[in-house]
């Protein structure tokens, strides 16, 4: 295998609300701020993750590429997932041995429709969707399978909360009210629930010698690997994450000490759950970003976990993290990346 690590990340400013940025608005930014950041103007590879159902249009990622400009030419891929898997796919592609750089990014507005439709209609318009369930209704099925004490559950909400306000590119929300709050679906209460978020991210990936000689602190990926459970839900146990369990071991995590974990635990009850499948030590500290309970972009989330994991070794705080991304109902397909100084 081929060394490959993440050498610069960058992300938008997330708003709860849509500011009549296009895609391309949105994306060119954070593309201009990572080629400044690794100091590469040309890519040998270049990844995106988005959705079509939150655009209202196919192959949305099409007009998206006007962000990178018509010039130079692009080999270029896109996944219709996190930008998380984007960046899995430009890893393997880098371990082909003929390029040494590439661009991943993902990006998604969440503030122009009802996300509760969209996300049902993206992961399954013909099983599932008919039975009336959405991605909250899923949720919190899942909840009520885990049992966990609400105490726990609003010490991870107030948690995340707190430091996404130390976080410059995460939401400004405050903490969940004490007493009585409205349920969102039982027994998830509207805190509990990822704010609406619009937002883009995007990482430089490079290669052998070419990572030390753009960044001062590569952060290597030791370790990535993704695993997927059956879609249906009376086939699995709501309480446990063996696809992240799987992933966990293949990628390695349990080879060292993890000083920090950027979970996608869209909702608290699914912190508890990844915190048990990754096997990860009490001493690890989880989404010190805030998470996506603080800035949930979706299509972005996953990517942005990497980031954030890999901004910790840039930075000379951490010097082993692990990133997770999720995707599809009730944490069905997970993808865990170790990164190492």
């Amino acid at each position: 295998m081929r060394d490959v690590a993440v050498v610069a990340f960058a992300q938008t400013r997330h708003t709860g609300q849509d500011t009549g940025l296009s895609e391309p608005e949105l994306i060119q930014p954070v593309i201009d701020e990572v080629k400044v950041r690794s100091g590469l103007k040309r890519f040998g590879f270049t990844c995106s993750g988005s959705c079509d159902y939150l655009a209202g249009a196919p192959f949305s990622f099409v007009s998206a590429l006007d962000a990178l400009g018509a010039w130079p030419p692009v080999s270029e891929s896109h996944v219709e997932m996190d930008g998380a898997w984007a960046l899995y796919e430009a890893w393997v592609r880098l371990q082909h041995g003929d390029i040494d750089s590439a661009l991943v990014y993902g990006f998604g507005k969440s503030s122009l429709g009802d996300l509760d439709r969209i996300m049902t209609l993206q992961l399954d318009p013909y099983y599932l969707a008919p039975l009336g369930l959405d991605r909250l209704s899923y949720a919190a099925l899942q909840a009520n399978a885990v049992g966990a004490d609400r105490a726990e559950l609003a010490e991870i909400v107030r948690r995340s909360r707190a430091d996404g306000r130390g976080n410059p590119y995460a939401l400004d929300l405050p903490d969940p009210e004490e007493g009585e709050q409205p349920h969102a679906v039982r027994p998830l209460l509207r805190g509990d629930v990822p704010p609406v978020t619009d937002g883009a991210a995007a990482i430089v990936l490079a290669a052998g010698d070419l990572a030390g000689r753009v960044c001062d602190r590569p952060a290597y990926i030791r370790g990535i690997a993704h695993r997927i459970e059956p879609h249906y839900l009376g086939m699995r146990d709501l309480a446990t994450s063996p696809s992240a369990a799987d992933a966990a071991r293949a990628a390695g995590v349990g080879k060292g000490p993890v000083e920090v974990a950027e979970l996608h635990a869209q909702f608290p009850h699914e912190e508890i759950i990844l915190r048990a499948a990754l096997e990860l030590p009490r001493d690890t500290v989880i989404n010190p970003s805030g998470g996506p309970l603080a800035a949930n972009p979706v299509m972005a989330t996953g990517l942005i976990r990497i980031g954030e994991a890999a901004r910790r070794i840039h930075d000379g705080g951490a010097r082993r993290t692990v990133a997770h991304a999720a995707g599809g109902p009730c944490l069905q397909h997970n993808l865990v990346t170790v990164l190492e100084a």
